[in-house]
């Protein structure tokens, strides 16, 4: 059997507004933006090198229960988390493009880490691992 997860939903306020965020500080590609109807678009965008990975649906908010969360999708805790190859690199991009880090740098067992937010407050980990961490080894098999 083969399965993966192909996408995840992030609630947004509006589609430009977020496709100018992940395209244009997160350095995040658009994969595809196609109108569904009069009011609904399909957008879809994924961090760099990360072809065949999980797409992140950009989603904009149709009514007041969708509306509230925006922002806080998981309840405060961390949601999303970016690894990336070069933690000092794309810190050091991420704070020149005005990204937000509510937790600061920090050498953990498993790796580097940083806690930042998205346009709309959701919390998201940038995350080099350490090739000797479990969750490391895991993605490579």
């Amino acid at each position: 059997m083969a399965q993966r997860i192909g996408y995840v939903t992030l609630l947004v306020r509006d589609y430009d507004e977020a496709l100018t965020f992940f395209t244009q500080k997160l350095n995040f590609l658009l994969v595809e933006d196609r109108r569904l109807s009069e009011e609904k678009r399909w957008v879809l965008v994924r961090p760099p090198g990360a072809e065949g990975g999980t797409n992140l649906l950009l989603a904009r908010a149709t009514n007041s229960e969708q509306t509230s969360r925006i922002g806080n999708q998981t309840g405060g805790r961390v949601g999303f988390f970016l690894h990336t190859d070069d933690f000092g690199r794309d810190y050091q991009a991420m704070v020149a493009a005005g990204i937000k880090f509510v937790r600061p740098s920090k050498k953990e067992g498993y790796g580097t880490v940083a806690v930042f937010e998205d346009l709309h407050g959701n919390l998201w980990d940038l995350l080099e691992l350490k090739a000797t961490s479990p969750e490391a080894e895991a993605q490579e098999h």
